[in-house]
């Protein structure tokens, strides 16, 4: 499962946070050929990346390549059940990734795009939030 190696000592633990607005970095195919594409904003858990990269990597049948373009680096919080209120914040449960609409979750390549498709649309099933499939745009000039 996908989660920081170490964080820093002393390092208060973190608020939940908003998710305005759309993403900027990571938006468009740079590794492979297609991608899985967010169109919501949301948390998409650790257990959910590794999901998904699992069935990813089952359809592929060890043919083709996978990147994974998101990492959970945020700790989310848990208090024990049946505790009462105060007493502090709850130890970290689970770890997320922050995602924003346009971030590339995952990217393949060395299928042909039929069986991409049906690849990401696997993967996207394992997924919280609404998603797209997209395909390399080649860019037009220079060398």
């Amino acid at each position: 499962m996908l989660m920081p190696k170490r964080v820093m000592r002393g390092r208060m633990k973190q608020m939940r946070g908003r998710m305005k607005g759309k993403e900027s970095r990571g938006t468009t195919v740079s590794f492979g050929e297609y991608g899985l594409q967010a169109l919501e904003p949301g948390w998409v858990t650790a257990r959910q990346i590794e999901a998904a990269r699992r069935s990813l990597v089952r359809f592929m049948k060890r043919r083709g390549k996978v990147w994974i373009r998101i990492f959970p680096d945020k700790p989310v919080t848990q208090k024990p059940a049946e505790t009462r209120m105060g007493k502090g914040k709850g130890s970290v449960d689970h770890w997320v990734a922050v995602v924003r609409p346009g971030r590339m979750l995952f990217e393949i390549s060395g299928l042909p795009q039929d069986a991409a498709r049906d690849a990401l649309r696997l993967a996207a099933h394992k997924l919280a939030i609404k998603t797209k499939f997209t395909a390399r745009i080649e860019q037009v000039g220079g060398e």
